[in-house]
């Protein structure tokens, strides 16, 4: 009879472990600092287990915001540009909010100021988010998605850094819609833009 091999199932959960872990130190930026040894003894491993599968603390921070971002954001809805920006934009609103979700955020942006290292984990998970969004917006034909993403991204930081308002389901369907009639009148309005310069 086959007996499935275990290894790999005790694998896949240290690394969720070691995952989790990291999110949490992060998400409480009042407790210990996110150290390779702090992860280890919160996930239950030895250092050498990390390790083996990230070269450094930061490089399990990226592997942790991005598990978070698969989790929690929807990349389609229904098909239409409106469906799905509403689908995208819900889901990573929600994402930011749940339980540690503001202070995990908040945390690696704040180290980014002054660590390098944590710079660049910031710049390489908020590019792979905005590629995702510019690539559902240059799926529905959108006339200028990087400026798109920026607005939407720029509304997301803002409220998540400065403002404190909350990241509610409502102001993203609100958001989505405010986006999608943008994008519905862009291209008229560049037509007039251009007919008024030519005159």
């Amino acid at each position: 009879m086959h007996r499935e091999h275990t290894g790999r199932r005790r694998n896949d959960a240290a690394r969720q472990d070691i995952l989790d872990a990291a999110a949490a130190l992060i998400a409480d930026p009042g407790g210990q600092p996110v150290t390779v040894d702090a992860i280890a003894a919160r996930a239950g491993v030895g250092k050498q287990t990390i390790y083996r599968w990230w070269p450094s603390k930061y490089a399990v921070m990226l592997d942790a915001l991005l598990e978070r971002a698969r989790v929690d954001v929807v990349d389609e809805g229904d098909g239409t540009l409106l469906g799905d920006l509403t689908a995208f934009l819900v889901s990573s609103f929600a994402g930011a909010e749940r339980p540690g979700g503001r202070a995990f955020l908040s945390t690696v942006a704040a180290l980014a100021q002054t660590d390098p290292a944590a710079r660049d984990l910031l710049q390489q998970f908020t590019s792979r988010r905005r590629e995702a969004l510019r690539t559902l917006l240059q799926r529905h034909g959108v006339a200028e998605p990087d400026l798109m993403v920026e607005q939407a991204y720029g509304v997301l930081w803002y409220r998540l850094l400065v403002s404190g308002t909350p990241l509610d389901r409502d102001s993203a369907e609100r958001l989505a819609a405010l986006l999608t009639l943008q994008a519905d009148r862009r291209p008229s309005t560049v037509d007039q833009f251009d007919e008024g310069a030519r005159n």
